[in-house]
C-alpha cells in the first residue's frame, strides 16, 4: 500500500468514519480509505488532528514528519512488534564478532555491487570514459570485501567506493547541474538536496519494514548503535540507495521533472538551498512510482514492488540473525 504525502503548507488530516480527509482552509481537498494507506507523511507546515493521530494508530498506521525540504523530525508509531525472541537472537548475533561483521560485508557488498549495476546501465544510455573507469574501480573495490577482518576496514572499503562512485555521478546527468562530491549536512547544491531527500524518504520505508517483521531498528551490524539512530534501518537501506533513490534523483533530473527554477536560496546557513513546494511534490511522486515497480526477488522468485522487497529483506535479516547466517543482499541487474 502507498504512503500518503500532505505536502501543501496549512493543509490538515482529518478522518472521518474510515477515510482520512486533506482538508485546505476548510475546503476537503481530498480522501481515501485507511485501508487503502500504510503510512501517512507530513511535510513541512501541514498538521494533523489528535483524534486522527489516535485513529491512525489504532490502524496501524504510521505517522512521519518531515520538514518542508525532506528532513526527518519523529514518527508516531503504533505498538513494538511482539517477538521477543527474534530480537533476543538480533542482540546476540550483534554480539557475536564472525556473525556480525559477515553481516556487515553483506550489506556494503549489496551497496558497491548495485551502485557499479547504475553505472553500468547509465554507460549504455551516456556511452564510455568516466563510467568506464568507475566501473572498472568498483568491480575491483568489491573483491577485497570478504577478507576484512574489521569493520573499519569495510566502512573503508565502502568510504572509497561511494566518493568513485558520485565522481561519476555527473556523468549520468544530461545537464550541468554544478555536483562534484556528495555533501550531506548541509547539501549545497541541487542535486545534494534531492539525494538527501530521496534517502530520508527511503530510510523511512526500510525502518518501517524492519519494524514490521519485529527487528529492532536501532540494533545494526555495519553501522554502530548510536543514541537516536536507527542502525538497522541504515545497514538494510544501502543495497536500495542506487537502485532507488539515486534513480529517482538520476529520472527527475534528466527528464526536467526537476529544474534549476525550483531551487532557491535559502535564508539560514543549515538550508542554504531550498526545493520549491511543486519541485517536493514531483520528487515524492517520482519517488512513489518508484518503489511501486516491480523487480523479481533473488530469493522468492516472485514479481514484487520495491516497496514489498523492502520487507522482504528485512525477513531476510531476520533469518540471518535467527539462524545465524550470513544476509543475502537483493542485487539487480
Amino acid at each position: 500500500m502507498p504512503a500518503l504525502y500532505i505536502s501543501q503548507h496549512g493543509d490538515v488530516l482529518k478522518h472521518r468514519q474510515k477515510r482520512l480527509v486533506v482538508e485546505r482552509k476548510g475546503d476537503e481537498v481530498t480522501s481515501v480509505p485507511v485501508a487503502h494507506v500504510d503510512r501517512v507523511v507530513l511535510l513541512g507546515n501541514a498538521s494533523i488532528t489528535t483524534p486522527t493521530s489516535k485513529f491512525l494508530l489504532y490502524h496501524g498506521v504510521d505517522v512521519v514528519f518531515l520538514t518542508e525540504n525532506g528532513a526527518y523530525c519523529g514518527r508516531l508509531t503504533g505498538p513494538f512488534a511482539r517477538d521477543g525472541e527474534l530480537r533476543r537472537r538480533q542482540y546476540a548475533a550483534s554480539l557475536h564478532p564472525e556473525l556480525a561483521l559477515q553481516i556487515a560485508k553483506d550489506c556494503v557488498t549489496g551497496k558497491l555491487r548495485n551502485m557499479r549495476t547504475q553505472l553500468m546501465r547509465h554507460r549504455r544510455e551516456h556511452g564510455q570514459g568516466l563510467l568506464d573507469s568507475a566501473i572498472e574501480q568498483m568491480e575491483r573495490m568489491t573483491q577485497p570485501i570478504e577478507q576484512a577482518t574489521h569493520k573499519n576496514s569495510l566502512l573503508g572499503y565502502e568510504g572509497s567506493a561511494s566518493a568513485v562512485y558520485f565522481r561519476a555521478f555527473p556523468s549520468m546527468l544530461k545537464h550541468e547541474w554544478g555536483f562534484a562530491k556528495r555533501v550531506r549536512q548541509p547539501p549545497t547544491d541541487p542535486v545534494n538536496v534531492l539525494l538527501s531527500f530521496a534517502y530520508t524518504l527511503l530510510f523511512k520505508q526500510i525502518e518501517a519494514a524492519v519494524q514490521v517483521v519485529g527487528l529492532d531498528p536501532y540494533i545494526g551490524f555495519l553501522h554502530e548503535p548510536l543514541h537516536g539512530r536507527a542502525s538497522l534501518a541504515l545497514d538494510l537501506m544501502e543495497e536500495f540507495r542506487p537502485i532507488v533513490a539515486d534513480s529517482v534523483v538520476l529520472q527527475c533530473l534528466n527528464a526536467a521533472l526537476i529544474t534549476k527554477a525550483d531551487f532557491t536560496p535559502g535564508s539560514q546557513a543549515s538550508r542554504p538551498l531550498v526545493l520549491s513546494q511543486s519541485g517536493v511534490q514531483r520528487l515524492v511522486s517520482t519517488f512513489e512510482d518508484r518503489i511501486a515497480s516491480e523487480i523479481q526477488h533473488p530469493v522468492s522468485g516472485e514479481k514484487n514492488s520495491y516497496r514489498r522487497c523492502f520487507e522482504l529483506q528485512a525477513y531476510v535479516m531476520a533469518q540471518a540473525v535467527r539462524h545465524g547466517k550470513p544476509y543475502l543482499p537483493l542485487l539487480t541487474r
